[in-house]
């Protein structure tokens, strides 16, 4: 099938239904995650359609939208859990770690319930639970930050804000919903930027869990620079284009 025959299917399917999923696509035309991908790259350029996270909507339709925590748990599933495990490998015992809330984040948080003496400060329930009762005087002390519960399950606002702003912590892990050359890390979600922006200011080392999916992809609100991350980990997917660029602005690229 030639390139364009197969690009103006995906735009078919996108002004059908209003979005389409990669993994949907790449079964319905035979072809790689990477093809359709490429493929979804030249309709944006052209303005046909607008990139998200695991696939594309219509334009002007996705900056705002935010998905819940069990849709996104699905999307790039294996890449996820890759990332979680080279992420946990930069976790030292006895460390003070943030884990912001998110899918990634919380494949991370799974990796870390056995490793002895971290205090675990984290806007999320969902992570927090994951180290339940303290087991002895090496098990995880869990500070929760409190505050507002967004769509994706992350506290956020004022109370959050103050919390954060208290504490002090060696390495934070978080993820985001676009990752971007110029508009840098992004979030649908406006109080969740600022949380964010409160949980960087505090950290010494800024530790981001992105996967390829998210590259180039532009949400609501702006949280942080590209230079603000000390380390990237990302996936084997990640195109030469994000290397070429992030060289020299980003500390260190993991893959």
């Amino acid at each position: 099938m030639l390139a364009r025959h197969r690009q103006s299917l995906i735009l078919q399917a996108v002004r059908n239904d209003g979005s389409a999923r990669v993994s949907d696509l790449t079964q319905q035309l035979g072809v790689s995650d990477m093809t359709i991908r490429r493929d979804l790259e030249v309709l944006a350029k052209d303005g046909l359609v607008e990139k998200v996270h695991g696939g594309a909507v219509l334009p002007g339709s996705h900056s705002g939208h935010e998905p819940g925590f069990e849709d996104k748990l699905v999307l790039e599933r294996p890449e996820k859990n890759t990332i979680a495990r080279a992420a946990a490998s930069l976790v030292r015992p006895g460390t003070a770690v943030a884990i912001a809330s998110g899918t990634t984040t919380f494949a991370l948080a799974q990796c870390l319930t056995d490793v002895p003496g971290l205090t675990i400060v984290t806007n999320s329930l969902r992570i927090a639970g994951l180290f339940g009762t303290p087991r002895g005087p090496e098990s995880a002390s869990v500070v929760l930050t409190g505050g507002m519960r967004t769509a994706s399950d992350a506290l956020v606002g004022p109370v959050a804000d103050l919390t954060i702003g208290s504490l002090h912590f060696d390495t934070l892990f978080l993820g985001c919903t676009g990752l971007d050359p110029e508009v840098g890390l992004t979030t649908p979600n406006l109080a969740e930027a600022e949380t964010n922006r409160a949980l960087i200011n505090r950290a010494r080392r800024v530790v981001v869990l992105a996967d390829h999916s998210k590259w180039g992809v532009v949400s609501l609100a702006s949280f942080a620079t590209i230079d603000k991350i000390s380390v990237l980990v990302s996936d084997a997917l990640l195109p030469a284009e994000a290397h070429a660029l992030l060289a020299g602005r980003v500390g260190e690229v993991l893959v």
